[in-house]
């Protein structure tokens, strides 16, 4: 047993029926190197059942304390019915990009059951050029962007030679409810012995960016408030779904004629695109967006589940009508989000998320999810995850593509998540059915911004095909 942390938990408590909070990580496989040799559902669930020792968190159950009286716990070796939470799924002809994206919206669009681990994989079948694909549901209580992708590393064929697989694995016992309580107890003192340092740990932040206020300017240290936008307001709980591919290497160069970084490229396609859109949708563009990036403060490779983020607020220039400047804003405000992330701290949220109430905030999210209106925080979510730089395979075949998205947030009917993975840029979109007609819009906006984006910089606009990738 283990507690979850502050910040896990926190995930978990800003869960409702329209807000869900898992994510997604696609795998689209080739079976061409097979052979003859069959690969379906009954054998994944093989494969993925021989890993599970590898997969730690697939084996997580939650366990709520009685009252409410401190964060859930994992039970950390419980059975996993794997007729369960591996499911098959088909796809409508012609099974392409399209296509994927629908099943993909539809199961997205179901919350996952909390007496079971918080997890769901979905073997989709139907695709073009007989090719299968793997989505992974798994609730953001569990694992982060970093962990995320070390987990399915983990769960891909990255080492050459046969894989050690297991048949069997020993089950813990469920605690009772006293043990339940007095761990909660013990675990609440501790807290409170560690208040004093966590005190010290926002004193020097804060000390810094006042310091520092001359140097990085007042927005450090007074909020922005959010502009009203199409994509705020409250959630229907219905998901849809979208992607599309870039060349990595087409990214890079441009990055590089431009003195960008790749995040730097992310957030301003970003910008250009919600330009496009909120012209479409509000008939004005007259202020920059916010969106919550996350950064992680622990890139460990051996770490598979936890969270340990913190959302930075970047402001988005859609507002700026030249593409070069707004290159330019993106990259600039990006790097004034991480420099005060690095002044104030950045642990400083998920420690003091150690000590919400469960009770009060359960509700409180509860509430915002309801409301319909502005989002007081933030307009979106973007974030850009380095994946595999290895090409994987599972049971043998190889994975061509991965994409990943996160969850919306209440009030927050969009997000932008961009995984590379070897040689493919891919991006995700995730909306409900109220923020967008479709939202291949937002990713055809983001591949046009990219075009622009290369053309104002003096680079062909003409884009690489990448032959690994499911045509756009």
């Amino acid at each position: 047993m283990k507690r979850l942390s502050g910040w896990d938990a926190f995930l978990l408590y800003s869960e409702t029926p329209n807000v869900h909070m898992h994510t997604l990580k696609i795998a689209v496989i080739a079976l061409d190197d097979l052979g003859d040799r069959t690969f379906g559902v009954e054998e994944f669930r093989q494969v993925l059942h021989g890993r599970l020792y590898k997969l730690e968190p697939f084996r997580y159950q939650l366990v709520d304390i009685p009252f409410k009286f401190h964060h859930p716990m994992w039970r950390e070796n419980c059975d996993v019915d794997l007729e369960y939470h591996v499911r098959p799924w088909r796809v409508r002809a012609p099974g392409g990009r399209r296509e994927l994206d629908e099943a993909i919206g539809e199961i997205a669009s179901t919350p996952l059951d909390r007496s079971r681990p918080l997890w769901e994989m979905y073997f989709v079948e139907g695709l073009a050029n007989g090719r299968i694909a793997v989505v992974g549901k798994i609730h953001h209580a569990l694992a982060d962007g970093v962990a995320s992708a070390n987990l399915l590393a983990r769960g891909m064929d990255l080492q050459e030679g046969p894989q050690r697989d297991r048949d069997s694995y020993a089950t813990d016992p469920a605690p009772s409810r006293s043990e339940l309580v007095r761990s909660a107890f013990r675990d609440h003192l501790r807290q409170i012995g560690r208040v004093p340092g966590l005190v010290r740990y926002t004193a020097q932040g804060v000390g810094r960016v006042r310091r520092s206020s001359r140097k990085f300017g007042p927005e450090l240290t007074r909020p922005f408030t959010p502009p009203l936008s199409f994509m705020n307001h409250r959630l229907t709980p219905e998901r849809r779904f979208a992607t599309a591919t870039l060349a990595l290497a087409d990214v890079k160069q441009t990055g590089k004629q431009l003195g960008a970084t790749i995040n730097d490229m992310v957030l301003a396609m970003s910008a250009g695109a919600l330009r496009k859109l909120a012209l479409h949708y509000d008939g004005k563009a007259d202020h920059p967006l916010l969106a919550s990036v996350p950064m992680s403060f622990d890139f460990s490779p051996d770490r598979i589940s936890g969270n340990r983020f913190s959302g930075v607020l970047v402001a988005l220039p859609v507002d700026v009508d030249d593409t070069l400047e707004r290159v330019r804003q993106s990259s600039a405000a990006a790097t004034a989000a991480k420099e005060s992330h690095n002044l104030i701290g950045p642990e400083l949220v998920a420690r003091w998320a150690a000590y919400m109430p469960p009770a009060p905030v359960e509700a409180a999210f509860k509430r915002l999810s309801d409301k319909d209106g502005q989002n007081k925080v933030l307009n979106l979510n973007i974030s850009n995850v380095p994946g595999p730089r290895e090409r994987g395979k599972v049971g043998g075949a190889t994975v061509t593509e991965i994409y990943s998205v996160g969850p919306l947030t209440a009030a927050s009917g969009l997000n932008i998540t961009v995984w590379s993975y070897v040689d493919q840029l891919n991006i995700s979109v995730i909306s409900d059915t109220a923020t967008v007609d479709d939202p291949h819009e937002v990713t055809d906006a983001m591949v046009e911004e990219f075009r622009d984006i290369r053309r104002a910089a003096g680079l062909s606009e003409k884009l690489t095909v990448v032959e690994s990738a499911m045509p756009q």
